[in-house]
């Protein structure tokens, strides 16, 4: 059972105990990539050089490339490392093929190993590789050995845009390729610009990789997150989850394609060298099986423009929900907070509670473990107003009972005349038999929200707090969960303390429904049991205020809306 049908499971007991509460108690394989419309007409290159049997065969300007560039030379060429470190990252590129090799976060440490979060996976051939799609072939530059221009770039606070650039020239034919990264000290965004000569309007195959690494001490739970994500210019954003990724294609044209894993993204978005009447989109994803087990290839398909020139901007770094909206083209939408049909609703309180929690944390100097405190307790004062509103209406409704009860005695045999009667009873005494529950229904939606907060907010990531080594995770022994069915069992009993007469299914809810729901919340994020444990806790006051203003009532008699109502 995944977390998001164990939070389902345990919003649905919620609210058969709050609504049945009021009720009862009355209130009681090799695929063609998909081509630009520029070049829709050209056969499609194979998924890969061992797909097709090996080296590919090259049109005939390029055939003296084809011994450089794709054929296994006799002794494999010089690699040279290129390292560029900034305050947030440390990318280390090698000169074969101008690939990306490895993405350290230096604000990240790995949780699943020693050391810092690396978004490439081990055992992988990297980012980046690209391929050229002439005609009816395929010219492979994932291995051709580039000369650049560097060894070592650090790119520091203050300084402008750094960049470090890769070329190859064909020491015989026209044939050249330029590629040139960009870099800022403050942003995880690469921009990528190059250019091709001596070839005409090629289609540009650049290989995302093949998904993220493993940086989580839960990898069943990291590994449901992941994903690659496709953000079409019609059709919208569709996201296949790794585990049931199938080879095949992901038609374009698409403003940006991603790797996503819980907390991080690898995204290349389209446009960055858009030319006058020509925007610049991906024309599509080709889907094929990864070396590495459990994981599909990436390769991205781009149109080159009649000068030779593209280009595109690479997104590397953690989900921050700030960092993604400022690429633009609904970039933050990557991993979206909550089922589809939800979002509009759970949206904008997952984004003011992340910003509260945030506040919190930085001007109160606060662990996140009390700021969540400080939030149950925050929340409960906050709504008071609408918890007393809705006690007030329990005790109103529950003054009713005696005229409820005799209408219901008197036009047992006359369901027409029942309804009339109960109506002009609603509507004299002013009362609503679900006045009671529905005020309490507001604090759901932050619940929900909060869910959805632990499961994908970069902030909260490996925050540790008392013997809880991660906010995000579980409890790893489960003091958490028993303390929350402990803390739903004493609000419970607190309520039922307040009713002389107790229906016997409440009872036994009284019981059976705190276990119910440590079993459902033991596999949740231990930040989320916190705060609705303290929550709890927190409303156990509020019970035995109704239960003293019930107990006035029994002192004073008969209540007052019955002295009230005479036949």
């Amino acid at each position: 059972m995944n977390t998001e049908v164990r939070f389902l499971l345990a919003i649905g007991l919620m609210l058969v105990v709050l609504v049945g509460t009021n009720l009862l108690f009355k209130p009681a394989v090799p695929v063609e990539p998909v081509l630009p419309a520029d070049t829709a007409g050209a056969p499609a290159a194979p998924a890969s050089p061992e797909a097709s049997g090996g080296a590919p065969e090259l049109p005939p300007s390029l055939v003296t490339a084809a011994a450089a560039d794709s054929a296994p030379p006799a002794e494999a060429p010089a690699e040279t490392l290129v390292t560029v470190e900034g305050p947030l990252f440390r990318y280390t590129f090698s000169s074969l093929g101008a690939r990306l090799v490895s993405a350290e976060m230096l604000q990240f440490r790995s949780l699943k190993s020693d050391g810092l979060v690396d978004l490439v996976p081990e055992g992988a051939d990297g980012y980046l590789g690209q391929r050229l799609l002439v005609g009816s072939d395929t010219v492979d530059l994932g291995r051709v050995p580039f000369q650049v221009d560097r060894t070592s770039l650090v790119v520091s606070e203050g300084g402008g845009p750094r960049t470090v650039r890769f070329s190859y020239a064909h020491p015989t034919r026209p044939f050249g390729v330029e590629v040139e990264y960009e870099f800022a000290h403050d942003a995880y965004q690469i921009v990528v610009r190059g250019q091709i000569t001596g070839v005409e309007r090629p289609l540009l195959l650049t290989n995302l990789g093949d998904g993220l690494a493993f940086a989580e001490a839960d990898s069943v739970g990291e590994a449901r997150a992941m994903a690659y994500v496709g953000n079409h210019v019609r059709d919208g954003i569709k996201s296949t989850a790794l585990t049931r990724a199938e080879p095949g294609v992901m038609e374009g044209p698409l403003r940006w394609a991603a790797f996503r894993s819980k907390f991080f993204v690898v995204a290349l978005l389209a446009g960055e060298t858009e030319a006058l009447g020509e925007p610049d989109y991906l024309g599509g994803l080709i889907v094929t099986p990864s070396k590495l087990d459990q994981r599909v290839n990436i390769v991205a398909t781009q149109s080159v423009h009649a000068d030779g020139t593209f280009g595109y901007r690479l997104f590397m770094g953690p989900q921050e929900y700030a960092r993604l909206s400022s690429l633009g083209e609904d970039m933050e939408e990557v991993n979206p907070y909550g089922w589809k049909f939800f979002r509009p609703v759970v949206r904008p309180f997952v984004w003011i509670i992340t910003a509260i929690l945030v506040f919190f944390h930085a001007q109160l100097n606060l662990g996140y473990g009390w700021v969540l405190i400080l939030f149950g307790l925050l929340m409960r004062v906050v709504l008071w107003p609408l918890n007393q509103k809705a006690m007030k209406a329990q005790l109103k409704n529950m003054a009713a009972q005696p005229m409820i009860q005799e209408i219901q005695a008197k036009y047992k045999d006359n369901p027409e005349k029942l309804q009339k009667e109960m109506m002009r009873l609603y509507k004299e005494e002013g009362f609503n038999p679900l006045a009671g529950c529905l005020p309490m229904l507001l604090p759901w939606p932050i619940l929900i929200a909060l869910f959805f907060v632990f499961q994908n907010t970069i902030e909260l990531r490996g925050v540790a707090f008392l013997w809880l080594p991660d906010l995000s995770a579980p409890d790893p022994i489960y003091i958490l969960p028993v303390f929350l069915g402990v803390s739903m069992f004493l609000m419970q009993w607190a309520s039922l303390r307040g009713v002389e007469q107790t229906n016997p299914q409440m009872k036994m809810m009284m019981w059976l429904m705190p276990i119910m729901m440590v079993f459902i919340f033991f596999k949740l994020a231990s930040g989320l049991n916190l705060y609705y444990a303290v929550s709890n806790i927190a409303t156990i006051p509020q019970q035995v205020w109704i239960n003293n203003e019930r107990k006035k009532m029994k002192l004073k008699g008969k209540p007052a809306g019955a002295a009230a109502k005479k036949e």
